[in-house]
């Protein structure tokens, strides 16, 4: 089903000739991937574009502002490190209902369990490095232009996020999790102090980026809708997280990031270190991070595995979190022993 009408369709088409300078516009499909907003592809004599705007559906603040959270986020990075350059972005909801940006088009795949063929033997310690040095790209550009413009609060964001879902999970519990309330215990007992601030994508991941199709280099980190300003760690450690976990054991999302699930994919402590190294910073911290990752996951979608249940959203989706929600909380747990021993 197309997200917008015909009708918005043409005026969107008007409405870019006018205002980004392209001409011959067409407005394709929506493209495929992503959870959140949709993707769809513009032709025009320039080039190909993307158009990023929330689902029909979602008409609340939270869903616009994600979508200027992102394009924000793309403009204070393009030329400094690998993201989609930012063409423009309109607010104006008389064009298509929404507001709405668009990006360049970047050629380039989403690998999550087999890599594209030609990639070559060492496929997974090339992508694993690529991806690192995409991420200590983004966290190398100074955050304080978009401080000075109230982007992001950096202060304190780890522990309001662990505050945050702790109450909501309190309030719209559906079934027994008592590891949900002992991490996150844990998580505000143990908080180390913050690193110094940065752009931070909050859901950095192997399968949130565009990698090139015939060799194992990241191209581009996309969907940026909840990017923010914080300690970096809490990028890496959401990325090593789903880094070369076992997949003999019961896994929460075992799909993210899976084709790291080998015994020859390089070790979560060498990508650390290549961070550092390309950061200067330290990654005392990352086991903390790591768990925080797990556990914040875990507690963000147990509203989804809630909406399942009530009906409200019945899907394949809804329906594997009854696993994959305590299959993280374990997981966390597990680094939490791991790192105690």
């Amino acid at each position: 089903m197309r997200p917008v009408s015909a009708a918005a369709d043409s005026r969107l088409a008007t409405w870019v000739a006018d205002h980004a300078g392209l001409h011959d516009v067409v407005i394709g499909n929506p493209l495929t991937g992503g959870n959140a907003n949709v993707t769809r592809m513009i032709t025009a004599r320039e080039g190909r574009f993307v158009l990023r705007h929330p689902p029909t559906h979602a008409v609340s603040d939270k869903a616009a502002a994600g979508i200027a959270r992102e394009f924000t986020a793309v403009s204070a990075l393009a030329g400094q490190a690998p993201v989609p350059q930012p063409l423009v972005y309109c607010d104006d909801a008389d064009v298509i209902g929404q507001p709405f940006a668009i990006l360049e088009f970047v050629e380039g795949v989403a690998i999550t369990e087999v890599f594209p063929k030609g990639y070559g033997a060492d496929a997974v310690g090339a992508i694993g490095r690529s991806l690192i040095e995409a991420l200590a790209a983004v966290q190398r550009v100074d955050p304080s232009p978009l401080m000075a413009q109230g982007f992001g609060r950096p202060a304190g964001f780890a522990r309001r996020q662990v505050e945050r879902w702790l109450g909501v999970r309190a309030d719209h519990a559906v079934r027994d999790l008592p590891l949900l309330q002992e991490i996150g215990d844990w998580l505000l007992a143990t908080a180390p102090v913050e690193g110094a601030p940065a752009i931070i994508h909050c859901d950095f991941h192997l399968d949130n980026c565009l990698s090139a199709p015939d060799r194992p280099e990241v191209r581009a980190v996309i969907d940026w809708e909840m990017a923010t300003i914080g300690d970096p760690l809490v990028d890496l450690g959401l990325c090593l997280f789903f880094w070369k976990r076992d997949p003999e054991d019961a896994l929460g999302f075992p799909v993210i990031q899976a084709v790291s699930n080998r015994p020859y994919a390089p070790e979560r402590q060498a990508l650390a270190d290549q961070w550092s190294t390309a950061t200067g910073r330290d990654h005392d911290a990352l086991v903390w991070h790591m768990v925080l990752a797990a556990w914040r996951l875990a507690a963000i979608v147990e509203g989804a595995w809630l909406l399942h249940v009530q009906g409200k959203a019945v899907s394949d989706y809804g329906r594997r979190l009854e696993h994959d929600v305590p299959n993280l909380l374990r997981e966390a747990q597990a680094l939490i022993e791991g790192a105690q021993r």
